[in-house]
């Protein structure tokens, strides 16, 4: 994990909860606070989603799927937000070779 500056009296809780045996590190006080905080605000874990969508991330279907929610639910959310969907298509290369496969197949 990155280098986090945290107020004293927060440090000072986090390290009595590992010197307590509640948590096995800072960082795993930290990895289940903020696991519990995206669990509890749904909505900061579809405007997570929806920012790693769009910076290429994860690809819709992940997006999707990390926030619990189907494929067309999320193109919902893109939408009303006015983010442009990218539908990524095979090559005419990719189309002449899966065509040429099935073919022989045959």
């Amino acid at each position: 994990m990155s280098a986090l500056s945290l107020p004293r009296t927060i440090e000072n809780e986090i390290n009595a909860l590992v010197k307590g045996g509640y948590f096995r590190s800072k960082d795993s006080f930290i990895e289940e606070s903020v696991k519990y905080m995206l669990v509890s605000r749904g909505d900061l874990k579809i405007n997570a989603t929806v920012e790693m969508y769009r910076s290429g991330d994860v690809s819709l279907a992940r997006a999707a799927e990390v926030a619990g929610m189907s494929i067309f639910e999320f193109k919902e959310v893109l939408k009303t937000r006015g983010i442009t969907m990218v539908v990524e298509t095979p090559s005419k290369e990719e189309i002449d070779s899966q065509i040429k496969r099935m073919e022989d197949a045959r």
